[in-house]
């Protein structure tokens, strides 16, 4: 090849426009599913310029390399590869702005979602008279199928109905995991979107407030192919932090409304654990006490370790060192109650006044110190 046609070539490489449509894939542990969703959207995408960004949470079971491995035989393919970090809202957020792309859609690689109706969503899209194009199993001709359990269509039927009622979110499907958006709405919306649970449409139509033209178009959801479901029971307490988040205007995020909900019980713990030791163990008040702090500030961190910070969770050696910093940081925020509410009181004895400030005071140094040292990212 001569210069003059290296030269041509080059310029056509650089100058090529960049796809219209990106759909992000996020996946964990889908290293058989990725495959085949791979070629029926080759199959569904024929005669449009797309791409897929899969975005990979360091899946063990060798997703990540199975995605690499396709994207080597075909450039439309891009592999997004998070260590440390996890969850779906952030493998969303985190593949959106990855693309260059006018439009951008979601969708699962477990093959639940119909990816033959993305051309029709895309139509929407182009026409100019949505922002935002979701798959409904909600609508007329949408169906929820086989693909949810008798308990999981109730949860979603229950979480549709707080989504409405808390949020006003006009949507017959606020927890669809499948739709399309332009990507100038999300570069508005996107530093007031969380990265963590598992309802990004919720938050996208949330955070919008009512700014977002939205149609629904419907489909049916299918069986899990391969694998299994990545939700579970602490999906609930995710969606309800993401409610309260939000209707709280975004001023407390959704892993402190978690982290204090854990403090919350820890309470109860405590006083339980108080109880037992005077009664079981015979214990005078003040060894019962410390016995009955310990037990709760434990029963804290496993739980926090559990929900909270479960992108984050410790374990082996890793939980021991964990559980002991957490001990230090809890210490260190009951000084840090007491004595804000000792000041607060001093200037002005009201008791209830002062115990919310010193108990807020903990709470606030509690979340950012075990953010920082117990739970800190790596």
């Amino acid at each position: 090849m001569d210069t003059s046609a290296k030269r041509n070539l080059s310029a056509a490489l650089i100058s090529r426009a960049a796809p219209e449509l990106t759909v992000v894939l996020p996946t964990y542990n889908e290293r058989d599913n990725l495959p085949v969703v791979i070629e029926a959207l080759r199959e569904a995408l024929q005669g449009l310029s797309w791409e897929v960004i899969v975005v990979d949470d360091d899946s063990p079971d060798g997703t990540g390399e199975a995605a690499r491995a396709l994207a080597e035989r075909d450039t439309r393919i891009r592999v997004i590869r998070r260590i440390g970090r996890r969850g779906l809202s952030g493998a969303c957020l985190e593949g959106f702005l990855a693309s260059s792309s006018r439009f951008v859609a979601v969708m699962d690689a477990d093959l639940q979602h119909d990816e033959a109706l993305l051309p029709r969503m895309l139509e929407v899209m182009r026409s100019g008279e949505a922002d935002l194009v979701v798959a409904s199993r909600k609508v007329e001709g949408g169906d929820v199928g086989l693909g949810l359990s008798a308990i999981r269509k109730a949860g979603s039927s229950l979480a549709n109905s707080l989504a409405k009622r808390i949020l006003k979110v006009d949507l017959s499907d606020p927890m669809s995991g499948f739709f399309m958006v332009r990507r100038e709405s999300i570069d508005e919306l996107a530093p007031r979107l969380s990265n963590q649970g598992f309802k990004v449409l919720l938050d996208i139509v949330a955070s919008g407030k009512g700014t977002l033209r939205i149609r629904e178009l419907p489909f049916v959801f299918r069986q899990r192919r391969h694998g299994e479901s990545k939700l579970d029971t602490l999906v609930t307490f995710d969606y309800l932090g993401l409610l309260l988040s939000k209707y709280l205007g975004d001023l407390v995020s959704i892993r402190f409304l978690m982290f204090c909900l854990v403090g919350a019980s820890g309470l109860l713990v405590h006083l339980a654990a108080l109880r037992a030791a005077m009664l079981g163990l015979a214990l005078d008040f003040l060894p019962a006490q410390i016995v009955a702090t310990f037990v709760a500030m434990t029963s804290n961190f496993l739980l926090n370790n559990w929900l909270t910070y479960r992108d984050r969770r410790l374990k082996g050696p890793a939980m021991l060192w964990g559980l002991l910093t957490f001990y230090l940081v809890c210490s260190v925020g009951v000084v840090a109650n007491l004595g804000v509410a000792n000041l607060i009181y001093g200037n002005q004895p009201v008791w209830w006044l002062a115990g919310t400030a010193g108990a807020l005071m903990g709470a606030m140094w509690n979340y950012t110190a075990s953010s920082i040292l117990t739970w800190r990212k790596v």
